[in-house]
């Protein structure tokens, strides 16, 4: 029998109660408390995320701007669940600061069992944890929205969570919500990809935007995004090795060897020269004739 989406969260859904109880020794019917880093430690945890915290923070902030009037927070975790920055409306924080949904608080599954950060995390997936789908009964209230952020090696770095504590707020919201939550994981994806690779020409390698391939001057792929991963068939977690672009996106090329690599240097010549044969041939330190002949071999367009 074909399994149906709705089955396969269900599934997952069991498998991280049974984690919960089995595997962490939770009680539903305990009234835990997130442990919470403060002062000292959780600003030096802060530090070591400030260049990342520095890129999500204005995406952060536009899904808040778009959440905000159905009275949801956004936070922003590591990769061990602790809670690294928070948006919520002022009329609304103390409420989620009853639920401990502040900067320090630790929810990893470990500590809070079933929950929208610490299931996104043990899981690697984007999840809706609705209510009393909680493992905790006092987090019962809560509707819980998470995606997950992978760094530039492709490893899971952080959790990006919508949370709402409405009684009115129904699985079909979550899922409009679920929707902007995941576009935003991508989207601080891609910006702390591009800041990892600085110097290198961004190639949109698939469907979606975020599927990014980072080139350098030598145009050897050096990274991709998880996205660009999926799409070319590469590991989905490690540093990429350094290999030509087109062997990556598997364009033919008669050219082999350094005749290709000419072949790039000449066309770089003449895009530099907007055309100019023989301000391109003085860039490369030859004559004009013998570029002429250079590029009939390379099947350059002498025009």
């Amino acid at each position: 029998m074909e399994r149906t989406q709705a089955a396969d969260d269900l599934s997952a859904l069991t498998s991280s109660w049974r984690r919960s109880a089995v595997k962490h020794g939770l009680d539903p019917a305990a009234p835990l408390r997130p442990q919470r880093l403060t002062g000292q430690d959780l600003s030096d945890r802060r530090a070591m995320a400030g260049g990342f915290l520095s890129v999500a923070a204005p995406r952060i902030e536009a899904l808040h701007g778009l959440v905000r009037a159905s009275g949801c927070s956004v936070v922003l975790t590591d990769a061990d669940g602790i809670i690294l920055d928070r948006r919520v409306s002022e009329a609304d924080a103390e409420a989620f600061d009853r639920w401990d949904l502040t900067p320090g608080a630790d929810w990893s599954e470990a500590a809070q069992g079933t929950n929208g950060v610490g299931t996104c995390l043990a899981e690697g997936r984007q999840v809706i944890i609705h209510r009393d789908e909680h493992f905790l009964s006092r987090n019962t209230g809560m509707s819980c929205i998470d995606a997950p952020i992978h760094g530039p090696e492709g490893q899971v770095i952080a959790a990006l969570d919508v949370s709402s504590a409405r009684a009115d707020q129904t699985e079909h919201i979550n899922a409009l919500i679920a929707a902007m939550v995941g576009q935003t994981a991508r989207q601080i994806e891609a910006a702390w990809f591009r800041a990892a690779f600085p110097g290198a020409r961004m190639v949109v390698a698939g469907e979606a935007a975020e599927a990014l391939v980072a080139v350098d001057r030598d145009d050897l792929a050096i990274g991709a995004t998880r996205d660009a991963r999926r799409a070319l068939g590469l590991p989905r977690t490690g540093a990429l090795t350094p290999r030509p672009l087109a062997d990556l996106l598997g364009r033919e090329d008669e050219l082999t060897g350094f005749d290709r690599a000419e072949r790039a240097a000449v066309t770089r010549a003449l895009a530099r020269s907007g055309g100019n044969v023989t301000a391109a041939a003085r860039a490369l330190g030859v004559g004009r004739a013998t570029l002429y002949r250079k590029m009939t071999r390379l099947g350059l367009d002498a025009r």
